[in-house]
């Protein structure tokens, strides 16, 4: 799904109203629609590659979880250092 393709044209307003109306200000659904929508905006280019964006994120979510836990400077910077480099792991290795 390209940004200027029809299908576009209908999957943001569908996700637009469901975020704003549906979800009625509550914070942990709407950031669950986002990445729910996310996900099937991704998969629509490449289902294949749907895999890598889990595990990322789900990395990131472990490394948040993680950072928000940890107050040493020292752990911060470990878990900060993996998620960049699990991330530009994933760039580095698909870029050739």
């Amino acid at each position: 799904m390209l940004f200027n393709s029809i299908e576009f044209a209908i999957f943001l307003p569908i996700i637009f109203i469901l975020y704003w109306f549906v979800a009625k200000k509550n914070l942990k659904i709407q950031n669950t629609l986002l990445v729910i929508a996310s996900y099937f905006f991704y998969g629509w280019w490449d289902w294949r590659f749907l895999s890598l964006i889990i595990f990322s994120s789900f990395v990131d979510y472990l490394v948040g979880i993680g950072l928000s836990k940890n107050k040493t400077q020292k752990k911060r910077k470990i878990l900060l250092l993996t998620s960049i480099f699990v991330n530009l792991g994933f760039l580095q290795q698909f870029s050739f």
